[in-house]
């Protein structure tokens, strides 16, 4: 049995396996007998302070059974590492990938944790030679290590990036192959896929991935969608959150429930289409 300390106003998340799984996912555990829906995905798609992430509100709209597989901070790697959810992907009706960022991901530079994809676990000797002036014992996380390179040198940092952006088209390749049944890739963001134009922007999630490299993948996919988050005033992008008063500065620019509910309609219309 799986126990999960909750402070005051935080959310119990239910958390749960499936199968030999080391990850813990987002319950209440859904039954695996087909039909189902497996909806793979980062912090999103958990639904991380949000009472009722996108996947059981898809569920709720049309009947449908959803497998919520999403993890906090997730990269491609987390998937790719695990048999047991690549099984249950391959075994269902359908399966929703959501883009995530291309920062979380082991590559030739630097490698990442195999289920944390946000954790730093070292540079290499090449990253180290492109950087001779960076003390990569100071990073911990992803991101901060990225947006640290490009403020000691953005020419450098291109290079890093391009690299990110390679790996994670082969990675998003190598999945969709993997699942092998029908799947539909899910872009949520702020804005839609940028062109690639001059610099990387680490302002924008998901994080160094453009239009080129979604391009690349989206015809390996049964069906693309796309779901843009509403003006931040028309509702405040994280209203109807729940979290501990300790959990405020993680919970700042996490989508809440106005965003989930924009989100679940898209989905549902086009899983009626796909599946009707």
């Amino acid at each position: 049995m799986v126990y999960a300390y909750q402070g005051e106003g935080a959310l119990d998340y239910f958390p749960c396996r499936y199968g030999t799984s080391k990850l813990l996912f987002r319950g209440p555990r859904r039954s695996l007998e087909p039909p189902y829906i497996a909806v793979l995905g980062g912090t999103e798609t958990y639904g991380k302070f949000v009472p009722h992430p996108y996947p059981a509100l898809v569920e709720r709209a049309t009947g449908l059974r959803l497998v919520n597989l999403g993890a906090v901070n997730a990269g491609l790697d987390v998937y790719l590492n695990d048999p047991e959810i690549l099984g249950i992907s391959s075994a269902a009706h359908l399966t929703v990938v959501q883009i995530v960022g291309a920062q979380n991901l082991s590559n030739r530079f630097y490698a990442v944790h195999p289920r944390r994809n946000d954790r730093f676990l070292g540079a290499t000797p090449v990253l180290k030679s492109l950087y001779r002036e960076v003390d990569f014992t100071e990073f911990n996380f992803t991101r901060h290590m990225v947006q640290s390179l490009q403020r000691v040198s953005a020419e450098r940092f291109e290079i890093v990036a391009q690299e990110l952006r390679n790996s994670w088209v082969s990675r998003m390749a190598a999945l969709l192959e993997r699942i092998g049944g029908k799947t539909l890739l899910l872009w949520i963001g702020a804005a839609a896929p940028a062109p690639v134009l001059g610099p990387a922007d680490l302002g924008r999630d998901p994080l160094l991935v453009d239009a080129a490299m979604v391009a690349a993948v989206k015809s390996r996919a049964t069906a693309y969608l796309e779901v843009l988050y509403p003006p931040v005033s028309d509702p405040p992008v994280g209203e109807g959150l729940r979290y501990a008063t300790l959990d405020a500065p993680a919970a700042e620019g996490v989508p809440g429930a106005g965003v989930h509910e924009t989100i679940a309609a898209a989905l549902a219309q086009t899983l009626a289409k796909l599946l009707g």
